[in-house]
């Protein structure tokens, strides 16, 4: 697999089309960071292939929806200033992580584990508050500064995760598609944590044109022992791109495909799972 960053990649606000910026990045030229010894490189005037992977950070697809939300528009309930408390959190921002969860499953200050309503399992929910500036053209920018306008703060502004990051990322993938003529997959990650354990891992949260779960069962492996149990989750663990990422996956050998290709399966090849038995996918998005 060979992961490619992509640069000249703007700002992006509420309204903005993901899949023409991506385009347009693909074809802008190269630029070199120079860094003490280290020079990076970074992609340019790529062109897309069958079976290309875009690995795309939830951020700027939260921010394209409009997943923009001010504190200062928020009444906390009863329960969010009880955990509030608990937590050591403000009660505005712990109101929408109740609203974004299912069940909150451990609080200590700082953090609240909750189970989010997309069904995965995160700290505050998921709702972010780095990199995140006003959309309001009035007194955007970091700082304590107050809107003019709206008469809120410019740092009050947190960003929830996509609605519904699996039709996010069809609706991207349909129009790459459409502009290169080729088969995609595309992939909207955000970074989790994991328990017990330090940093961050690249969870994916969204995906179309590639199955989420591959079963592996009735493989053999190296040794020819026959697998009974593995599935291999191609939603988890991918490494933490920058803003957007190119990725180009090896042939695989047939043996691992899902129908006639690695992501061409029946109807609109938008699945989570794909079984060895008949080499069919299915559950679409």
């Amino acid at each position: 697999m060979i992961l490619t960053p992509l640069s000249s990649i703007p700002l992006i606000r509420s309204g903005d089309d993901l899949a023409a910026i991506l385009l347009a990045a693909l074809h802008a030229p190269a630029l070199s960071n120079v860094e003490g010894s280290r020079i990076t490189h970074h992609a340019s005037r790529l062109t897309l292939h069958d079976n290309d992977i875009l690995v795309i950070t939830s951020k700027i697809v939260s921010k394209a929806e409009g997943r923009l939300v001010n504190l200062a528009t928020v009444t906390p309930s009863n329960e969010a200033v009880e955990l509030a408390a608990r937590s050591d959190k403000d009660a505005r921002m712990v109101e929408l992580i109740l609203r974004e969860s299912r069940e909150v499953l451990r609080v200590r200050p700082g953090t609240i584990v909750v189970e989010h309503r997309l069904g995965f399992v995160c700290a505050n929910a998921g709702i972010d508050h780095s990199n995140v500036n006003s959309p309001l053209p009035v007194g955007e920018g970091p700082g304590p500064a107050l809107n003019e306008v709206e008469g809120v703060r410019s740092d009050d502004w947190v960003l929830l995760l996509p609605e519904d990051p699996d039709r996010s990322a069809t609706e991207i993938r349909r129009k790459l598609e459409a502009a290169s003529g080729v088969r995609l997959g595309v992939m909207i990650i955000d970074s989790h944590g994991r328990a017990w354990r330090l940093g961050t891992v690249g969870m994916a949260i969204g995906l179309s044109g590639l199955p989420g779960l591959v079963d592996m069962r009735g493989w053999q492996d190296l040794f020819g022992y026959t697998l009974q149990i593995p599935s291999s989750a191609w939603r988890t663990n991918w490494p933490r791109p920058p803003r957007w990422s190119w990725a180009r996956r090896p042939k695989p050998r047939q043996s691992s495909t899902c129908a006639a290709s690695p992501i061409r399966c029946a109807r609109d090849r938008s699945v989570n799972s794909c079984a060895p038995e008949n080499r069919t996918c299915s559950d679409e998005h």
